[in-house]
């Protein structure tokens, strides 16, 4: 009959679009990845929204922060399935490599993470939109540093639909940059906050960040201090810690060493 090979190319590719809708709202991947923070998950209404796009904003001396701090969303975000990390070349060289001993010490497995460098935006752009579209990744991040003229309005809302389409959520880590009108979900800015103290046998504190929820599409927007438990993989909120003083004991002034050389002025024979 003629129609009937249109008719059933049509009902697989519906098939296909509800298929991948219940694998991203209903599967093993659910619609939000909550982050373990009661207040922020409230104010996100459960959790980070999946097969979305979210941005991290950073100055370029909190690149370090603003990098453990999307590691961390990213690994509430994808549990087991794989990270793949889009980089611009520029954000290496100021920023220097990810140690993946650094990436074990903040409790996430380094062979879930896909490196991938690029040598400028519009490379990593067209690398991001590609990679959305594969739904076998649990999240992409795009880090690029500095201002650029190639992540416009238009760039955003290719990567949010792609995102949509997939399941697949992007994180966009930008540096040293200011933010502009886009289609993201959400968008924080990030810097460091100082360490609750550690107990005497630990050779520094867990990671903690001061991070500021400036647009939430959904909800409203806040303020909070977070530490990651690198061991649990979670946000714990430590907004009522206060300056305290260190635990371990410090080292004393040598009892035995000499007092300061005096200079004495000598006289010439003769």
């Amino acid at each position: 009959m003629p129609g009937t090979g249109s008719s059933a190319g049509k009902l697989a590719r519906l098939r296909d679009r509800i298929a991948r809708i219940e694998t991203c709202h209903g599967g093993a991947m659910s619609g939000r990845a909550a982050l373990d923070h009661a207040e922020m998950d409230a104010v996100l209404q459960g959790g980070l929204s999946r097969g979305a796009v979210h941005e991290v904003f950073a100055e370029g001396r909190h690149s370090a922060a603003a990098s453990g701090f999307i590691a961390g969303l990213a690994r509430r975000i994808c549990a087991s399935r794989p990270l793949l990390w889009v980089r611009q070349d520029f954000a290496a060289c100021e920023s220097g490599a990810l140690s993946m001993c650094g990436w074990r010490e903040l409790g996430l497995d380094p062979r879930l993470l896909v490196m991938v460098h690029v040598p400028d935006a519009e490379s990593a752009l067209r690398t991001v939109s590609d990679a959305l579209a594969c739904d076998a990744l649990g999240a992409v991040v795009m880090e690029i540093w500095g201002e650029t003229r190639r992540f416009d309005l238009v760039a955003s809302r290719r990567l949010t639909l792609a995102a949509r389409h997939s399941g697949v959520t992007g994180l966009l880590l930008r540096v040293a940059a200011t933010p502009l009108p886009s289609t993201a979900e959400t968008r924080w800015i990030v810097r460091p906050a100082a360490s609750r103290p550690c107990a005497a046998w630990q050779a520094w504190g867990a990671p903690v960040f001061e991070t500021r929820l400036v647009r939430n599409r959904h909800g409203q927007t806040g303020q909070w201090i977070m530490e990651w438990k690198c061991d649990e993989c979670l946000f714990r909120d430590v907004s009522g810690f206060g300056p305290q003083a260190h635990p371990q004991p410090v080292a004393a002034a040598p009892a035995g060493r000499p007092h300061p050389a005096r200079v004495v002025p000598l006289r010439r024979a003769g």
